[in-house]
């Protein structure tokens, strides 16, 4: 029976892609990661990962192997944890995965008393604007706005239950530009315009009255939706353009005066986000107080 240490250190590996990625997350070296994996190929008499330069990457039967044994490791290591916590003080280690608006605009007013709650719980919080495989990535759990989610994903109300994209102006633009009417106006003026890295630049859609306008407009800058995204009203606030955002994110630059309020009947309203985990039949006890925390909070809205 191949030792059950080695076997972990392949997972780690295979998780992380890499020997250096995989060390720095388990707090392992990688010369002893290498060697543990070398024991179990030998141990089993099958090669599990194949090595290059750039990449580490599981073999047929490595990536079958993972198939079978990752959900038991999951379920052994939430066991485990939901053991070692006493009930009365929970401890353990958290990892979500989230969009940078979600860190911005819903996690604020829940880390703090969370944390507070649970002071023996260490909260990690990795910022990510793609659709990635959370179990891949090493999360528990992840925020998006979109209850349509992967087999075997559970997903639960985090934050408002509904918000709105606005759009933001400086009143200095306005004294130089005018001020639009209508959305199609927009297709004259400067506009600051967002793009999630890897995809194409999304049109700005608005509805009033059961009329839906979509547009593309124009204008001279485009930054990358998260991490770009102060920028893009930074420059709003200097004149650069109109900017389309969350609501949220906006109102403080409305309460400053820094930025006025453009167009608000046709704002458009769309769903708030989800925390989002895999459904196993066991849930890290680190994760099932931060679930239960949130669903408080939702209760109490």
């Amino acid at each position: 029976m191949p030792d059950m240490n080695d076997v972990s250190a392949f997972l780690a590996v295979a998780r992380a892609r890499g020997f250096r990625q995989a060390a720095r997350e388990s707090g392992i070296s990688s010369s002893a990661l290498s060697d543990a994996i070398k024991r179990l190929e030998t141990e089993l008499g099958v090669r599990l990962l194949n090595r290059t330069t750039r990449s580490v990457l599981p073999t047929e039967a490595g990536g079958e192997l993972i198939k079978r044994i990752d959900p038991a490791f999951a379920e052994i290591l939430s066991a485990l944890d939901q053991a070692s916590s006493r009930h009365d003080r929970l401890a353990g280690s958290l990892k979500l995965n989230v969009p940078v608006s979600a860190a911005r605009l819903v996690l604020p007013r829940i880390v703090a008393p969370f944390l507070a709650a649970y002071p023996d719980i260490r909260l990690e919080i990795v910022t990510d604007e793609s659709f990635v495989d959370i179990i891949a990535a090493g999360c528990d759990a992840g925020i998006r706005y979109d209850d349509r989610l992967e087999q075997d994903m559970i997903a639960i109300p985090i934050g408002p239950r509904t918000q709105r994209f606005a759009l933001g102006v400086a009143p200095d633009y306005l004294t130089a530009r005018g001020r639009p009417a209508h959305p199609r106006d927009l297709l004259s003026h400067s506009c600051i315009r967002g793009r999630f890295a890897g995809r194409a630049v999304s049109p700005w859609e608005f509805e009033r009255d059961g009329e839906t306008v979509i547009i593309e407009p124009p204008g001279q800058l485009l930054v990358q939706s998260g991490g770009g995204t102060d920028l893009g009203v930074s420059a709003a606030i200097a004149g650069t353009g109109i900017i389309y955002l969350f609501e949220d994110w906006l109102r403080p630059h409305f309460a400053s005066s820094a930025l006025e309020p453009l167009l608000e009947p046709w704002w458009l309203s769309f769903p708030g986000p989800y925390l989002y985990y895999p459904g196993r039949r066991l849930v890290p006890a680190p994760l099932r107080a931060f679930i239960d925390f949130v669903k408080c909070l939702q209760k109490a809205r």
